[in-house]
């Protein structure tokens, strides 16, 4: 039987596959767009590449940003994570998942990326570090900085597009 994990690391591989098709030109009818025909994250139909989108979305914006915050715009721990970052100077986007077209299916693809649904999902040099308890936490133990620190030249090289020091940006 898989683990959750190798669940995971199959579905991803085996969407990616169909997809690698889907842009080839192949398989016009499964093509897909964004993540709006998302259903089920485990779906075995053409839905399930439509969740494919929404993985590679969630690793593009994880990839390209040093620190990424999936957050609530109500939630009083996301804005307990956001204003660690802000206190300590750091760039980070924010995708506000109430605010995104596709934030529910987003939140999903995160519970199974990360084993948890809660928001905030803060990810720091492409690694989930958990929620606003757990950054609080890392910033008080004086173990968030050396992190932000160690991807550095990427946040560096990030684009105007990125946020900025105590800035968010809301992704729709």
């Amino acid at each position: 039987m898989l683990r959750p994990r190798q669940h995971l690391d199959l579905f991803v591989a085996v969407c990616s596959f169909f997809s690698s098709f889907s842009r080839a030109g192949r398989f016009h009818k499964v093509a897909w767009s964004g993540c709006r025909r998302m259903g089920n994250f485990t779906s075995s139909t053409t839905g399930g590449l439509s969740s494919t989108a929404c993985v590679e979305y969630v690793q593009e914006v994880v990839s390209q940003n040093c620190v990424v915050i999936f957050s609530k715009t109500t939630c009083p721990y996301c804005k307990m994570a956001k204003n660690v970052f802000n206190e300590i100077g750091a760039t980070y986007k924010v995708i506000e998942l109430d605010e995104h077209n596709d934030g529910r299916r987003l939140q999903e693809v995160l519970a199974q990326m990360t084993g948890a649904r809660t928001v905030p999902r803060v990810f720091i040099n492409g690694n989930c570090i958990g929620g606003g308890s757990d950054t609080k936490q890392l910033h008080q133990e004086g173990k968030l900085l050396p992190m932000i620190k160690e991807c550095a030249p990427c946040c560096a090289a990030t684009s105007s597009e990125g946020s900025g020091s105590g800035q968010f940006e809301s992704t729709k």
